[in-house]
């Protein structure tokens, strides 16, 4: 495997730095820099600083393609994914910071495992059949193409938290769904084998901490890393659920 190629240009890493399981650690930025190759990431620089520089760098990945969602993260200002932004569209002076709203583990490195986890609890997003035993017939029946395409477009959801990180009502209310849940029950509202109905989704999610809770600043569309239609689904839903409240 060839090296990658050195551009000659520097750039400077401004890291936010703390470690919560030690007391004696305070929050401080700490600055790392090297040289940028041909198509560097955030993540390939991050490992580079980890293997040369500070190897007690806390930040996390698994699939290095967008696709885990592991390395979210506030990049200048703005969440993103570490191995989908080039140092050269950031830098040269790059700051990073942990995601906000989730629970710290040390570093860049926080916990939205078990946030998703409970919000998909709370709003059971899983297809609720009418029989509890499953129909593999049913489960494997053609769909209609369309419909099909406008399941899989909200299925692509990784659940990196960036849309909660930069969502205004989530640092006001922790039980917010956040548009991560709202997009969660447009997608099985869309589901024909899902045999919950409007007013289930009203018990859910209308209210403050659900749909109602949302300010419409739709600081969530704009940092999606897989650019779903947030804005687009929070609207179709709020709809929904003020027509079943009005009933």
């Amino acid at each position: 495997m060839s090296e990658p190629v050195a551009t000659g240009r520097k750039i400077r890493l401004h890291i936010l730095r703390c470690n919560p399981a030690d007391p004696a650690s305070v929050p401080h930025k700490q600055t790392f820099e090297l040289e940028q190759s041909e198509g560097m990431t955030l993540f390939i620089a991050l490992n580079e600083i980890r293997e040369k520089q500070d190897p007690s760098l806390q930040f996390d990945f698994v699939c290095r393609a967008g696709i885990c969602g592991s390395c979210g993260m506030v990049i200048n200002g703005r969440p993103g994914l570490a191995c989908r932004t080039l140092t050269k569209e950031v830098g040269p002076e790059i700051t990073l910071a942990p995601l906000p709203f989730f629970e710290l583990i040390g570093d860049l490195s926080v916990d939205t495992g078990t946030w998703m986890r409970g919000m998909s609890e709370r709003l059971e997003t899983w297809v609720h059949m009418k029989k509890d035993d499953v129909d593999f017939k049913r489960i494997e029946e053609p769909m209609d193409p369309d419909l099909a395409e406008k399941i899989y477009e909200l299925d692509r959801c990784i659940e990196c938290g960036c849309c909660v990180a930069a969502c205004g009502t989530a640092r006001m209310r922790e039980d917010f769904v956040g548009a991560v849940g709202i997009n969660k029950v447009a997608r099985f509202r869309l589901d024909p084998r899902e045999t919950r109905t409007d007013a289930d989704y009203y018990e859910l999610i209308g209210n403050d901490s659900g749909v109602f809770g949302c300010m419409s600043l739709l600081g969530c569309h704009d940092v999606c890393p897989k650019d779903l239609p947030l804005q687009e689904q929070i609207a179709f839903v709020r709809r929904k659920m003020v027509a079943e409240g009005m009933k």
